[in-house]
């Protein structure tokens, strides 16, 4: 039997089984999701089963279940996302491919505020900056978000949560991990992956504080599969953060952080070993504040971002990027069924880049941060309606001006029936939204491929779906997604071996499906499930697997230990090379493959847990990138102290 029939009729057994599974109501057995809290699609503290959207939140929970995982590697188990590169060596580069679309169509928010590197093609954060002992929870919103996020909300939007000051005078949070990090094909199982972070904080009268510094060293592995030199990755993260309520009314937090990673890697034109080394260091600043009064309250959020990236190879390169972003918006609530939202967004992104040119010694610049930079004041607004009888509507426009592109609008209506009944509700929703994706600084303006006549690109997405809750059980939803997209920026052969960006005179179509599923069986047994198929243009479907499965069976063993067993299908994938022989990038298909993971933790007392972690645990021979090292069954331990 083909895999992917078998997939399917898990699936469907799966489903099949959930459907008539008792839902008799037993208040013990309350799933925390049902009541759970969303803010990304309104910036509302709004119940879960009120959003017209169906946002996937990974709560703390989750996360004491990822130890020793990447933020990307996290992500990667959600609905509709796929990160290319989080299964590889640690420090190869991460593809964002969320619904047929790449990493410029995705927003990254942390704490509310959008990140981005400037000097990146795609202007994209870079996931390996951020480490995952930092993070709180994450939300997850698909679709088009352009009126509530700006330029590049395309796909999806991922807005991390950072940990908060505790509320005691005084909490040490101590995390420590150490395993293995090999391929399919070795066994001797080297400790070659250290992981480790610090907390200090807490709460003084009306001053809070939180200090925390991170370290992860991971080698072992060389980055592409025919190499034998390990490639090493390092990181350092610190942050401080201090926060004062000056009155019940107005609070104030200002933070100031450091991120850095080093990242060898090899020759993949020739894929051949290779002393080269990729460096990155990012400096950030920023203030969150808020202002409340009766009915309402007016937030403003500000962060400055300095990125430097160093590339050591035989092609050295040196890029600097800042960006400004200040997000100030006015939040009112009428009665609890109107939830206004009146705000401007600002932001100035400039960069520059040096080479060696062919016969100098020394760096010269590429990129003039004169010219390379742009400014975009957006003003926006957005209504949420809740009713007494289960209709919601959120609603929202936003007019861009960019100052490269001048003014731009961009407008969505979402709105959803929900629907009480015994077992439960049954919710159905619809949106359509749309979305533009500014041109990178880099395209514009690289003096080899750059091209200063780009257009943005424009996306629409129509979204129709239904959620059921179970009573104290369970949630499942199934949502149907259709992006049309345009003016889409691609690196064209104009001949000769001369490239460049440009806009495509075609429009392209990527839709699909996308299933979730939780569901509470006992106190001690819960099944968490999702689905995505995904049907892109033949162009557009590099990397991105038709088919997609996870599922994470957790089991309290005791009210001390936990065991979680995590399956993943990825379907068989396109994927190019270059070929050194007729210089001509050459397209093969990828086998498609499954992990199986496991996961046990262990409350030790009050303040200490044990984990340990088996990833890859039938240890799969498969390809993520062709060329490059995939891991193999690998054996994470560690431990999480709170004082």
């Amino acid at each position: 039997m083909h895999n992917r029939t078998r997939v399917l009729i898990a699936i469907f057994s799966i489903a099949t089984t959930l459907g008539f599974a008792q839902t008799k109501p037993n208040d013990s057995l309350n799933i925390q999701q049902l009541d759970e809290v969303v803010v990304t699609d309104s910036k509302f503290k709004l119940k879960r089963e009120n959003s017209g959207k169906v946002i996937t939140k990974i709560s703390q929970k989750d996360m004491l279940q990822r130890k020793g995982q990447s933020i990307a590697e996290i992500i990667a188990t959600t609905a509709g996302i796929e990160i290319n590169g989080a299964r590889s060596n640690a420090g190869q580069n991460l593809s964002y491919l969320v619904r047929g679309g790449r990493n410029r169509q995705v927003v990254i928010l942390i704490d509310g505020v959008q990140v981005t590197d400037p000097s990146q093609i795609a202007n994209d954060y870079d996931l390996r900056l951020l480490n995952s002992d930092q993070v709180e929870s994450i939300e997850i919103l698909k679709g088009a978000s352009s009126t509530l996020y700006g330029s590049g909300a395309a796909t999806a939007i991922i807005n991390i949560k950072l940990k908060e000051a505790a509320k005691d005078k005084v909490a040490i949070s101590v995390n420590s991990a150490l395993g293995t990090n090999q391929a399919e094909n070795e066994s001797d199982y080297r400790l070659e992956d250290f992981r480790n972070s610090v907390a200090i904080s807490g709460t003084v009268d009306k001053f809070s504080f939180r200090a925390n510094f991170g370290q992860q060293f991971t080698d072992g592995l060389s980055a592409i599969s025919s190499g034998i030199e390990s490639d090493a990755f390092n990181s350092v993260n610190g942050k401080l953060q201090l926060g004062y309520q000056f009155c019940d009314n107005f609070k104030l937090g200002v933070y100031a952080s450091f991120d850095n990673f080093d990242a060898d890697f090899d020759d993949s034109f020739g894929m051949a070993d290779a002393d080269n080394v990729s460096e990155t260091d990012q400096y950030r600043i920023g203030l969150n504040s808020e202002f409340k009064y009766t009915g309402g309250s007016i937030v403003l959020n500000a962060a400055y971002n300095d990125v430097e990236r160093k590339i050591s190879s035989s092609f050295p390169s040196r890029f600097n990027a800042q960006s400004f972003i200040i997000d100030a918006y006015n939040k009112y609530n009428f009665d609890n069924k109107f939830y206004t939202i009146v705000g401007v967004n600002a932001q100035n992104n400039r960069m520059e880049s040096f080479s060696i040119q062919f016969g100098s010694n020394n760096f010269s610049q590429d990129i003039n941060p004169d010219d390379a930079n742009f400014t975009i004041i957006d003003p926006y607004a957005n209504v949420v309606y809740t009713s007494d009888f289960g209709l919601s509507v959120n609603a929202g426009v936003r007019l861009n001006n960019h100052s490269e592109y001048g003014s731009h609008f961009v407008y969505s209506l979402n709105p959803s029936y929900k629907k009480d009944f015994d077992f439960g509700y049954l919710k159905g929703l619809a949106s359509y939204s749309t979305a533009f994706i500014t041109p990178s600084l880099f395209q514009l303006f690289e003096p080899s491929f750059g091209n200063a006549d780009l257009e943005p690109e424009e996306n629409a997405t129509i979204e129709l779906g239904a959620e059921i809750g179970i009573n104290n059980k369970g949630i499942f939803s199934l949502v149907y997604f259709n992006r049309d997209e345009e003016n889409f920026v691609d690196f064209v052969d104009t001949g000769n071996f001369v490239f460049q960006y440009q806009n495509s005179q075609k429009s392209f179509t990527a839709n699909g499906f996308e299933f979730t599923g939780q569901y509470k069986f006992s106190k001690s047994f819960t099944v968490n499930a999702n689905a995505t198929y995904t049907k892109v243009e033949d162009n557009l479907n590099l990397r991105i697997p038709e088919l997609k499965v996870n599922t994470r069976l957790d089991y309290q063993l005791c009210d001390a230990t936990l065991l979680s067993l995590s399956y993943q299908f990825n379907d068989e994938r396109n994927d190019s090379f270059f070929n050194n022989s007729t210089f001509m990038s050459e397209t093969l298909v990828l086998e498609s493959f499954n992990i199986l993971d496991l996961y046990i933790s262990h409350k030790l007392c009050n303040n200490m847990t044990l984990f340990a972690n088996i990833s890859n645990l039938l240890n799969e021979d498969y390809q993520e990138l062709f060329g490059f090292t995939t891991r193999g069954r690998n054996v994470t331990l560690g431990f999480n102290l709170n004082l």
